[in-house]
Parts: C-alpha cells; sequence; structure tokens
C-alpha cells in the first residue's frame, strides 16, 4: 500500500470475489461468501461469551441510538487469528493498523441508527479517541448469519442496502480521495424484525493502533 493503514478497490477487487458497487460518491465493496459458514459459527460462539451493551462516543442524547451488544474478540482465539489471516490476504493493510476485531450481536428489535465510523475531527472528543492512532481509515464488515426479517445494512445517500448474509463482506473507505472524511458512508444498522443478527467489525487506523 502507498499510504499506511489504507488500502485501494484495485488492490482489494484482485480477489474475483469482490465486488465495486458502482457509485461516485463513495468507495463501497461487497463479497460473497468470504468466510466459511464453520468459521461464522466460531466467531458467533466468541461473540455469545463475551457480549455486553453497546456504546457509542457520541448518542446525540439518543439513549436508543444504538442498542445492540457487542464485544472485543480476544486476539489468541483461533477463530480470531484466522479471521485476520483473511483480511490481511484480502487487503494488505499493516495489522499494527488495525483495531481489535469487534463483534455485535442484535436481537429483534434492536438496531444502530445512522451514523459514521470515523470520529468527527471537530468533534469535542476527537482528540482523546484520535490522537494517539489517528482516525479510522477503512471499514470491514462480515456478516456472520441470516435472520428471518430486517437488519439490512443501508447506505442512504446512495440508496443501497444490504441484507444479512453468512459470510458476507462488505467493506468502505471512509475518506474522500482528498483525505477528508466522507459523509456519505452514512449507514444505518436497521432493526431486526424477526431473528438475530451476528456481525464482525474490523476498523484500520491512520497510524498503529498504540
Amino acid at each position: 500500500m502507498t499510504t499506511p493503514g489504507t488500502t485501494s478497490a484495485e488492490f482489494l477487487m484482485r480477489d474475483k470475489r469482490v465486488r465495486h458497487v458502482p457509485t461516485p460518491r463513495l468507495t463501497l465493496l461487497t463479497a460473497a461468501n468470504f468466510l466459511p459458514p464453520d468459521l461464522c459459527e466460531s466467531l458467533i460462539e466468541l461473540i455469545d461469551k463475551d457480549r455486553r451493551p453497546s456504546t457509542i462516543a457520541d448518542a446525540n442524547g439518543d439513549d436508543y441510538f444504538r442498542t445492540s451488544e457487542t464485544c472485543d474478540l480476544d486476539p489468541q482465539e483461533q477463530a480470531v487469528k484466522e479471521l485476520e489471516d483473511k483480511l490481511f490476504e484480502l487487503n494488505g493493510i499493516d495489522p499494527a493498523h488495525g483495531e481489535p476485531v469487534q463483534g455485535q450481536r442484535y436481537a429483534e428489535g434492536q438496531e444502530f441508527k445512522a451514523h459514521t465510523d470515523y470520529f468527527e475531527p471537530q468533534g469535542g472528543d476527537f482528540e482523546k479517541y484520535c490522537g494517539v492512532a489517528g482516525n479510522r481509515t477503512w471499514t470491514f464488515m462480515v456478516y456472520l448469519n441470516e435472520v428471518q426479517a430486517g437488519g439490512g445494512t443501508r447506505f442512504k445517500v446512495i440508496g443501497k442496502t444490504f441484507q444479512p448474509e453468512t459470510g458476507r463482506l462488505v467493506c468502505w473507505d471512509n475518506k474522500r480521495p482528498d483525505g477528508s472524511c466522507n459523509a456519505a458512508t452514512l449507514h444505518h444498522g436497521m432493526k431486526v424484525r424477526r431473528g438475530v443478527k451476528y456481525v464482525i467489525t474490523k476498523w484500520y487506523r491512520e497510524k498503529p493502533w498504540g
């Protein structure tokens, strides 16, 4: 990679499973069957073992902005090692720039309202969250299972919604080509109407994670 902590659509699409979502507003890609079902099951078990109520840097006074459960997955677990290896093979980003893998569980009625993954440079807590490792560059999210209804991830600005599908990867660049934060990455983890949704998320930073 020419810039530490980043990758590119061209690099990712060396993997023939990866598809580029056609839009000029952001760099957004997806790949079916990125993770095999058995690895997805192992990751679900780890999430269920250590899940806790999710938090958010700034909920804007809305106590129901993010109602899921979450956990940071132990990097020593074999399933997490396998996941990290697959991500590195795909994106080529130095693992030192990655945050710990986070798992999320959404029960019926739970959601994560429309948000961006980067931290607002003008925000009061920017230095707290970005003073060491810098802002978030890329997001890699994988659905670990399917649900009976709801639970999609909607990118409102471009009118694109992904439905949970076991092993499907969705990834995007949180920045524009000029390096500024891209508000078009706004996305909504929509309410699960029936079933339980599990996902993992891996974020990368501008500088090594400290």
